[in-house]
């Protein structure tokens, strides 16, 4: 990882693409940060209570067939990612030229992949996973991005046919062969890992209608919508379920997730909203992810059940309280220095 300024808006030099291919020019979007700062901050909650008794099963992962509010969360985070994916591509591919904007992109959901491994084997070594390796949520975010690498170029006709292929394609194969395995795993193991792809890739064809011209950035919502409608109707064929990762899964969350973002654009566009306390997590996302693991550690490691996993509810709202407050601080010390770490 490397701390560097943010970015400026400013268009980057570099060798001539078709037009068709150019970036728009790299404003960063106060939105965008708001809604990955909401997803962080969601997912650090959901982390945390996911371990504790008291805590009510709607405000946990659904252990099978349905949906919770904790379910949407990784969805946040893919559909975050589609939305500045390829316009980041592009910025780089004409700044530095092919080889090097691949080698960095494949570089960079190489490591996601990595250090998911290395957090899911730290689980596992102090007992948290006793039934072997976990397969995280960084893992799946990180064959989702190289598989989305494939295709950014393509045009957003064609990323849309390719998503929904590898969804009909990944679901024949779940329903008749790989259900056992699929279950066995969080988030669906590498075979998993295809559907989340196409939550990506469906993503980042929902993006260019954003940031395209203003017509197409007016059909986004209705466009969201449409998607959301679809996967209610998926879910009369399949059911829904994050440890599927079912069709009607991904298709039902990436519309909710695209919608929710376009309510976060509203109230930032049209109504001047700051949202200052999403924005600066949302700058710093994969570093809080890991601060919060090392916080929720410090209850959860000593092993105490009256500290965590049995703590009375006065308890738990303190260690929330105290998670929230002391990344909020780092965030915005972080914030005020201009540091964006990434990798």
């Amino acid at each position: 990882m490397a701390a560097t300024p943010i970015p400026s808006n400013d268009q980057l030099p570099g060798p001539a693409l078709m037009a068709s291919e150019r970036p728009a020019p790299a404003r960063r979007l106060r939105s965008i940060d708001q809604f990955r700062g909401f997803a962080i901050i969601t997912m650090v909650l959901a982390n945390y209570m996911g371990g504790v008794i008291l805590i009510p099963a709607w405000l946990k992962h659904a252990p099978d067939i349905g949906l919770t509010v904790i379910d949407l969360i990784a969805p946040f985070f893919i559909f975050a990612i589609g939305l500045t994916y390829r316009a980041a591509f592009m910025r780089r591919l004409e700044r530095d030229g092919g080889v090097k904007t691949y080698t960095y992109f494949l570089t960079r959901y190489l490591a996601i992949v990595g250090l998911g491994a290395i957090i899911s084997a730290g689980e596992m070594a102090v007992g948290e996973i006793p039934l072997g390796i976990d397969w995280g949520v960084l893992q799946a975010i990180g064959m989702a991005g190289l598989a989305t690498l494939l295709v950014i170029r393509l045009p957003s006709i064609y990323r849309w046919l390719i998503g929904a292929l590898i969804l009909v394609v990944y679901q024949f194969f779940l329903d008749h062969y790989l259900l056992h395995l699929t279950l066995a795993s969080p988030h669906g193991g590498l075979f998993g890992a295809l559907d989340w792809s196409a939550m990506m890739i469906l993503g980042t064809a929902l993006a260019d209608l954003f940031h395209g011209s203003e017509r197409s950035r007016k059909a986004f919502p209705w466009f969201s919508a449409a998607v959301l409608v679809a996967g209610i109707g998926l879910a009369f064929l399949t059911p829904v379920s994050k440890n599927r990762v079912s069709a009607s899964y991904v298709v039902v969350t990436l519309g909710i997730s695209a919608l929710l973002f376009y309510l976060f654009h509203l109230l930032a566009e049209r109504l001047h909203w700051q949202g200052r306390y999403f924005v600066v997590w949302g700058k710093n996302p994969l570093t809080f992810y890991f601060f919060h693991l090392m916080l929720i550690g410090l209850f959860s490691l000593p092993g105490i059940p009256g500290l965590y996993s049995a703590a009375p509810l006065w308890l738990v709202l303190a260690e929330i309280l105290l998670i929230l407050l002391v990344i909020s601080l780092v965030a915005y010390w972080m914030d005020r220095k201009n540091i964006v770490v990434a990798l």
